[in-house]
C-alpha cells in the first residue's frame, strides 16, 4: 500500500454560509412536518402510518415492500402431517 501525505482541507466562508442555508432549510421543514403532525392529529388526521392500529401498520408495511405472508395454520395435523397421537 502506498502511503501519501495527509491532505490539507481548508474551510471557506462559502461553505460556511452553505451550511447554514442547509441547516436552516433542514429545521424549518422539520417544523412544518412537526406543525403538520400536530394539527392533524387534533382533526383525527395525520400521518397515515403513524396513528393507526399496529396491524394496519404492518399490512402497510407489506405491501409497500411486496411482502404476502402466508396464513399459519393452527390443527395438529398441518403441523406435523397425517401422524396419528
Amino acid at each position: 500500500m502506498l502511503r501519501r501525505k495527509p491532505t490539507r482541507l481548508e474551510l471557506k466562508l462559502d461553505d460556511i454560509e452553505e451550511f447554514e442555508s442547509i441547516r436552516k432549510d433542514l429545521e424549518t421543514r422539520k417544523k412544518q412536518k412537526e406543525d403538520v403532525d400536530v394539527v392533524g392529529g387534533s382533526d383525527g388526521e395525520g400521518a397515515i402510518g403513524l396513528n393507526s392500529d399496529p396491524k394496519n401498520r404492518e399490512q402497510m408495511i407489506n405491501d409497500r415492500i411486496g411482502y404476502k405472508p402466508q396464513a399459519k395454520p393452527n390443527n395438529r395435523s398441518s403441523q406435523f402431517g397425517s401422524f396419528e397421537f
